[in-house]
């Protein structure tokens, strides 16, 4: 059956492995004053360090500049104080050079993230996963990266209405262990688990097909011995 998807969206949390209850948590962390890279829901992000990107050590800073970084979780929206209108303001997406009033919060951005490593998150596909049901089910189990943004992405990286990121997981970097996210399972959406046939992104193409989608956990990660900070 075609796929319906044709715009991506991040990572979305679902589920725990396990089968534990999910309890979608997040927790607090600071993104420094004027940082240059917009953040949307459903990013990666990781901690830095000067021994990392070195953009700002001790804060957050996007995890999705490279596909074999390591991650802390993903981003679900942020809260600043305006320094235009001095209103405490919550936004769905961080804007790239935020810079907020001065004498609240020491001038920084907190952001909220979802950062239990055992999360599962669905995510679409940006190709097929493979030419047929053996081809597509070898990756399972293997390694993927995330499109890649690099440091000082504004605008490109999401929507600017919604929030939501629209990152997609990237067939054609598939790896053993290399890489950020690890492919579990098909996502048994109905509309949305054709793994085999060639995407379309015009919907007027009598052989319509969009984007697959997909469980996956993170592979690398900053909480563990997979990946040092700031990689």
């Amino acid at each position: 059956m075609a796929n319906r998807n044709t715009q991506g969206f991040g990572l979305i949390p679902a589920g725990v492995l396990g089968a534990t209850p999910s309890t979608g948590g997040q927790n607090k962390y600071k993104i420094d004053s004027g940082y240059p890279t917009s953040l949307y829901m459903g990013m990666p992000v990781q901690f830095d360090s000067a021994s990392g990107a070195n953009v700002d050590p001790g804060y957050i800073v996007t995890a999705q500049d490279a596909i074999t970084v390591p991650t802390i979780g993903v981003f679900n929206g942020c809260f600043f104080t305006d320094a235009n209108t001095l209103k405490p303001t919550f936004s769905s997406f961080y804007t790239g050079a935020t810079v907020p009033a001065a004498n609240v919060n020491n001038g920084d951005t907190d952001a909220f993230v979802i950062d239990n490593p055992w999360q599962q998150y669905v995510v679409q596909l940006d190709a097929r996963l493979g030419a047929n049901g053996d081809a597509a089910q070898v990756n399972f189990g293997r390694t993927m990266g995330l499109t890649v943004r690099a440091e000082g992405t504004t605008t490109a990286s999401g929507s600017t209405i919604s929030g939501q990121s629209n990152g997609q997981l990237t067939v054609g970097t598939v790896h053993d262990i290399n890489n950020q996210w690890r492919l579990l399972r098909v996502a048994e959406d109905p509309e949305n688990e054709d793994l085999t046939t060639t995407p379309q992104t015009n919907k007027a193409l009598a052989n319509f097909s969009g984007f697959a989608s997909v469980v996956v956990v993170v592979n690398k990660s900053q909480w563990f011995g997979t990946g040092t900070i700031g990689a």
